[in-house]
């Protein structure tokens, strides 16, 4: 029972960081378009600097989850995709700092030195995130012993690039509702014209990937297979994902942001839990041999480790949403042009 309860918050947690931090990631990606002046780009720096580095809060709660209660799973994962995992790491460092140290001079090329890595350690999270649990839903190549048989290049194979284009697209459109929602004027009016656009090229790619995945996985499989356990997502999962990506085109022609950002954080949550709940009970399913598979099963930890961190799980999640809740009340309000005064890092 515990190993089910950790798996349904395992895939929670993700979704949720994917959510929270969807959305920054987008607009650190779309700043070459959307920042054409300087004033555009604190803009677009100020829409996400209170918000950024508390989003990621999630991703460390969601490693910590993988670590604490699918130790092997984690191994397996941070051995296996090693690579792909440390370039995410090392981009979202450099994001990091690139927001705190472009603002210590005024020089224009040092400024764009540093937006780049803004633009770079947003886009390739993103990407490779997408990447990353494309495959898993596909299956990477783990043998009997966990060990990964393959390289960073066999993870960019069509299907996995094909989730990489999803995410990075998804993402986009999440930032772009952002922006919209945060700012006014020119750069508001542009971000409204492009969420537009990028939420027509999403409901292709969207397409795209669930026919992939009919072809590409098992996830399908899973899903008719278990039909008694899956009752609940298989009609209410890809309900959200469908109904919410409609909705996003519907609220951006009525100019209703915020329920567009709403419904594209819907779009977000539900096609993480709809990968995820297809993989149960695999955590990381082998293409090489299904019996090679790590499971919620073989890769738990023991029952007593799991009933206690549930423990301390239920009392520290709440404190983080509790933290992110205030920080939304704190800065819920439009960016106003006094504001863009303030340096990132001064």
């Amino acid at each position: 029972m515990f190993e089910s309860i950790w798996f349904a918050l395992w895939g929670i947690l993700w979704a949720v960081y994917f959510m929270m931090d969807g959305f920054d990631l987008g607009l650190g990606t779309l700043m070459p378009v959307l920042g054409k002046t300087e004033e555009d780009r604190k803009t677009i720096l100020n829409a996400m600097g209170p918000f950024w580095n508390g989003n990621e809060v999630w991703l460390i709660t969601a490693g910590g989850v993988t670590f604490a209660a699918f130790p092997t799973t984690y191994a397996v994962m941070f051995s296996g995709l090693y690579s792909a995992l440390m370039i995410i790491l090392f981009a979202l460092i450099m994001r990091g700092i690139s927001m705190e140290y472009r603002g210590q001079r005024s020089d224009p090329r040092w400024r764009s030195v540093w937006d780049l890595f803004i633009v770079l350690g947003s886009f390739l999270p993103a990407l490779l995130l997408g990447v990353a649990f494309a495959n898993i839903f596909k299956g990477i190549p783990i043998d009997e012993a966990g060990v990964y048989q393959g390289t960073l290049f066999t993870l960019l194979n069509p299907y996995g690039i094909l989730g990489g284009v999803f995410f990075v697209v998804m993402f986009m459109v999440h930032g772009a509702l952002w922006l919209a929602v945060k700012s006014e004027g020119e750069i508001h009016d542009r971000a409204v014209a492009l969420a537009g656009k990028l939420w027509m090229a999403l409901a292709v790619v969207a397409v795209a990937f669930l026919v992939a995945t009919w072809f590409a996985t098992r996830l399908y499989d899973n899903y008719l297979n278990n039909p008694l356990l899956y009752v609940v997502p298989i009609i209410l999962i890809p309900l959200i994902v469908v109904s919410s990506l409609v909705l996003v085109g519907v609220f951006i022609g009525r100019r209703e942001y915020w329920k567009a950002w709403f419904s594209s954080s819907g779009l977000i949550v539900g096609s993480t839990l709809f990968g995820v709940a297809g993989l149960y009970p695999n955590l990381l399913p082998s293409s090489l041999d299904p019996q090679f598979s790590l499971t919620i099963y073989n890769s738990a930890s023991s029952p007593l480790t799991l009933k206690i961190m549930l423990g301390v799980a239920l009392t520290c999640i709440p404190i983080v949403i509790a933290y992110q809740v205030w920080a939304h009340r704190v800065f819920k309000d439009m960016l106003e042009e006094d504001e863009l005064a303030y340096e990132e890092g001064h």
